[in-house]
């Protein structure tokens, strides 16, 4: 099913409550720094479950105990929607950084 992307006032609504994440190249961003790598695989692991949920995957790159997260949505020609936005808010609920 295609998910509508959202407008830039309503991305830029969003983020208010998102601290530490942007809005780069049609993408929710943000970098994540753990104490170390076993922590920043913690939090991929958890991630993967919630992701899994929701049938909704971030981007990932990870190295030792950086992980960066980029959110969009790929059937709505790579923009963001507000299954990006949710997934953030969930993020930053688990989030111990």
């Amino acid at each position: 099913m295609a998910r509508t992307p959202l407008q830039a006032d309503e991305i830029t609504s969003a983020l208010r409550d998102l601290p530490g994440w942007t809005h780069e190249g049609d993408a929710l961003r943000k970098t994540f720094r753990f104490q170390n790598h076993r922590e920043a695989m913690s939090f991929l692991v958890r991630l993967s479950y919630e992701a899994e949920q929701r049938d909704h995957h971030a981007e990932i790159h990870n190295v030792y105990a950086t992980v960066e997260l980029v959110l969009r949505t790929h059937d709505a020609g790579n923009r963001v929607t507000r299954a990006d936005v949710e997934l953030a808010r969930v993020i930053e609920s688990f989030s111990w950084v």
